[in-house]
């Protein structure tokens, strides 16, 4: 069984940055695919950004693009979402999730391990 740890989060000033990271307990063909959603209270689900780890291919929702950075370490055990110039409305509770490859990579229902979440305010 694939556990994911999520550590990070916090809140923030807007503009700031924060870091969030995932300790992948283990390599599979379903932590190919490595993403992170963010879900706002009242709202859904939405796919934030992911790297498909057999190739780098990184993928990003169009409202983080330029802002928001994922990466993984050279083992693919730890992936991070690197975020910058933070906004209020990246408000969420973030999620890091490991899927197989060949998803709709921001389609939750594409991943099948979930992290704990860690909540990120920004918010002067």
């Amino acid at each position: 069984q694939v556990q994911l740890v999520q550590s990070g989060g916090g809140s923030v000033q807007p503009g700031g940055s924060l870091v969030l990271s995932c300790t992948v307990s283990e390599r599979s063909s379903y932590t190919e695919s490595m993403g992170w959603f963010r879900q706002a209270p009242g709202k859904e689900r939405e796919g934030v950004a992911t790297v498909y780890t057999p190739t780098g291919g990184l993928y990003y929702a169009d409202s983080v693009k330029g802002r928001f950075t994922v990466s993984t370490d050279n083992t693919k055990n730890l992936v991070f979402l690197q975020m910058n110039s933070l906004k209020p409305e990246d408000t969420a509770m973030y999620y890091c999730a490991a899927g197989p490859g060949g998803i709709v990579w921001d389609s939750a229902a594409g991943y099948k391990y979930w992290g704990q979440g860690a909540q990120v305010t920004v918010s002067s």
